[in-house]
């Protein structure tokens, strides 16, 4: 062979194989730089925020009670004897000053006309003794005994007025029997229940009002009431009183409520509803879904200047509806994650992906409906 053509056969071999360690080396070296360039590539964790602000609000709540006839009077005796009328039965309806009871007075009237003849004849001497001292025929001494001896026979005639005054037991006002315990020719005793009557005319019914909205109703406050067994009617009516004292192991307070006028088939002990509305006061809402939990307690995530979302223990208030307020832990114009929690964890930086025009709340949203 040639001795020109060996040195151009082994240099074009010794590029060959140059050539193909290159494309070895890139060929390696290719899914290395594609993974750095994925990893610097990689978005951070997107979420969607909204801005805490404080809205104008009503609260509304629907509470149970039951209906009570705050006029119930339990009537007792006041004279001991024999029971000779007793006319009226459960659910009878009797008039103001009506006799519900009359007891044999029979002892009673004796004794009343015995002391009636006492007071008279003290009168009798007392006038005698009057007409005999100005001629020195009685003494000063007897004239005042006599004075005093009427005026004992007097208390005594006004005391048996009374005691046969109290053998009929009057209505004292228009009222509808709840309850007879006894019957005619019963004998009683003094203090004795015999009947209960209630006033139909005044309805009321107590509520147990939760401590976040028990300082912010008022006395006379306007409530709806729903008396299940009268259908879906509302009917109007007012606070009447409010307990001031809440019960330390449920947190809620009495609030008594008053029909203004009671309807037709209205009656103790019926089960109502009650609906509450607040005036307007400003309240830091949030979503309910921006709200989390663990075993340290409840927390939102708050996004800082750097864009990392913080934990931030939050103190809750009222549940409205999809809302729920936020008495302690963020301020107003807080951003907080309200999506995107999968994954997510304190000092992490996010991406928010919603657009500006829906990260804050707008009034009205999703407040207040009924519990």
């Amino acid at each position: 062979m040639n001795s020109r053509v060996l040195p151009f056969i082994f240099s074009t071999l010794l590029w060959l194989s140059l050539s193909s360690c290159d494309q070895l080396t890139e060929k390696a070296g290719k899914p290395q730089d594609a993974g750095k360039k994925s990893n610097a590539e990689r978005p951070d964790h997107a979420v969607e925020i909204i801005t805490v602000t404080r809205q104008s609000v009503r609260i509304k709540r629907t509470l149970t009670g039951t209906l009570e006839a705050p006029r119930t009077v339990h009537v007792h005796s006041e004279q001991s004897g024999r029971i000779i009328e007793l006319p009226f039965y459960e659910g009878d309806a009797v008039k103001a000053a009506g006799v519900l009871v009359r007891l044999d007075d029979a002892l009673l009237r004796a004794a009343f006309a015995k002391v009636v003849a006492t007071r008279k004849q003290a009168g009798v001497d007392l006038t005698r003794l009057q007409n005999l001292v100005p001629r020195k025929l009685a003494t000063e001494d007897e004239l005042a005994r006599a004075s005093t001896a009427l005026e004992l026979a007097q208390a005594e005639e006004s005391l048996q007025q009374i005691l046969l005054s109290r053998a009929v037991i009057r209505a004292p006002f228009a009222a509808i029997v709840s309850e007879r315990l006894k019957e005619p020719n019963d004998i009683v005793a003094i203090n004795e229940h015999i009947l209960t009557l209630f006033d139909p005319a005044v309805m009321t019914a107590l509520v147990q009002v939760p401590e976040q909205l028990h300082s912010r109703v008022a006395v006379g406050d306007a409530v709806e009431v729903r008396i299940d067994s009268l259908g879906d009617r509302s009917f109007s009516a007012r606070i009447l009183r409010i307990h001031p004292v809440l019960n330390a192991q449920t947190r809620q307070g009495a609030v008594e409520i008053q029909l203004q006028s009671v309807p037709q088939g209205a009656r103790p002990g019926q089960l109502c509803r009650v609906t509450l509305e607040t005036a307007e006061t400003l309240r830091r809402l949030i979503p309910l879904n921006a709200l989390q939990f663990d075993t340290r307690g409840s927390f939102v995530y708050r996004l800082d200047a750097d864009s990392k979302a913080m934990r931030v223990a939050v103190v809750t208030g009222l549940q409205m509806g999809e809302s729920i307020e936020i008495i302690e832990g963020v301020n107003d114009g807080d951003k907080i994650v309200s999506r995107g929690f999968l994954g997510l964890k304190s000092g992490k930086t996010v991406r928010v992906v919603n657009p500006p025009a829906s990260t804050s709340l707008h009034g009205g949203g999703w407040l207040q409906t009924p519990a």
